[in-house]
């Protein structure tokens, strides 16, 4: 069974911020599958898919960013996932805004989600899809850019980035 888990923070008050790009991933891919129930469970939203490579489980935490390892935690622990059987995909505020990076395993870098799920769960062997979004405007605190709402323009921009992150996550987990 594998695991494409996409970090971003639950409600309305944080839909469409810089730091909910792992949920847009998440939704594209439902898309793909012709799919957008989703269910509760482990402190996520989870879908449940049977591909060619077998079970697969798309997953949208509703723990807060800062809490991500929970989530990673109750899943694995429920369905016996090994941690290098998730696929996390993030925001990533240190590359360039429309930029998509996989990499194997790594730490958690300025992303607390990352950050979170390596402390609870003890390791950094996991893949990850890094879609990039810059820092914008360097006199606005951090925390302010990846929780405010894009514009218009900014969603337009950040579609081929969506789209080819959810291509990467298909080629990585699904082909």
């Amino acid at each position: 069974m594998k695991v494409i888990l996409g970090l971003g923070n639950p409600g309305t008050r944080y839909a469409n911020t810089w730091h909910n790009m792992g949920f847009e991933v998440i939704d594209e891919l439902a898309k793909r599958f012709g799919v957008s129930k989703f269910k509760k469970e482990c402190e996520a939203l989870t879908i449940h898919l049977v591909t060619d490579r077998g079970k697969l489980i798309l997953v949208k935490p509703q723990t807060f960013m800062n809490l991500s390892g929970d989530c990673v935690y109750l899943l694995a622990k429920k369905y016996k996932i090994k941690l290098n059987d998730f696929l996390v995909i993030a925001d990533d505020i240190d590359i360039t805004r429309g930029e998509v990076r996989f990499r194997e395993r790594g730490s958690g870098g300025t992303h607390n989600g990352l950050r979170n799920i390596i402390d609870v769960m003890g390791s950094q062997e996991f893949p990850r899809i890094k879609v990039g979004v810059g820092r914008g405007n360097p006199l606005v605190l951090l925390v302010d850019y990846v929780l405010k709402r894009l514009s218009a323009e900014e969603q337009a921009q950040m579609i081929p980035a969506i789209i080819a992150a959810a291509d990467m996550a298909m080629e990585k987990v699904v082909r």
